[in-house]
């Protein structure tokens, strides 16, 4: 089982026009977000993971450097929930107008953004697992829809935590269950969905090429460490 990646497959921040302006962009998108948001608290609550994982990517950013690909995937599924935590997720513009216009019974954007969730850092954690763990073949596509799996039950777990502790109205912004006693199970499967997809995609990509997605786009020559 031989890896196809190379020693090193990013490049550290202070050499990397790409991730210096995605992260620019990102900056940008949190602080319009940050500014007046519909609930602070509820506000609050949605980023304090969101600022977990940005510190946790700086503070290992030395030992690991995701390549541009995965970051490019990290923080496009971060703009999402930001946008969700600046309206709560119940009341996001363009899906409460989908709603009202399709006749639907509930406002579907953390429903997206579940999905995304699988869909969009299934391979993040791919990339882990081939660089870090050196695990290959098939267990490198079911070890990153387990870990997402094994995410979205914990995010649930915390979620219902911080409802029951913090004021119930908040709880129940921050929830965002609708009504739908099914909530957290439909939530996780549309994770392991986006996670499944996600890896039958890759592995058909990597099948037609013979190399990983991120050797082929937004690669980075190992001499440019």
């Amino acid at each position: 089982m031989v890896s196809h990646a190379p020693p090193h497959v990013g490049t550290p921040f202070r050499r990397n026009p790409f991730l210096r302006r995605l992260s620019l962009a990102y900056g940008v998108v949190w602080l319009w977000a940050a500014i007046a948001p519909w609930d602070r608290q509820t506000w609050l609550l949605e980023n304090l993971l969101v600022l977990a994982a940005v510190a946790l990517l700086a503070a290992t950013h030395r030992r690991f450097v995701f390549s541009n690909l995965s970051y490019l995937l990290i923080a496009v599924f971060l703009s999402l929930h930001v946008v969700g935590s600046h309206f709560t997720y119940s009341a996001v513009p363009l899906s409460a107008w989908l709603q009202e216009a399709l006749g639907l019974e509930r406002n579907h954007y953390d429903r997206v953004v579940h999905l995304s969730f699988g869909l969009l850092l299934a391979y993040p954690f791919r990339e882990i697992v081939l660089r870090v763990v050196h695990v290959h073949r098939i267990w490198s596509y079911i070890i990153p829809v387990l870990s997402i799996l094994a995410l979205s039950s914990a995010y649930e777990i915390l979620e219902s935590w911080a409802a029951l502790t913090v004021d119930p109205q908040v709880g129940i912004a921050f929830v965002g269950a609708q009504g739908d006693v099914w909530d957290g199970q439909k939530d996780m499967t549309l994770a392991l969905g986006g996670a499944l997809f996600a890896m039958l995609l890759c592995a058909r990509l990597r099948r037609l090429s013979g190399r990983e997605p991120y050797l082929e786009w937004f690669a980075v020559a190992p001499q440019e460490r």
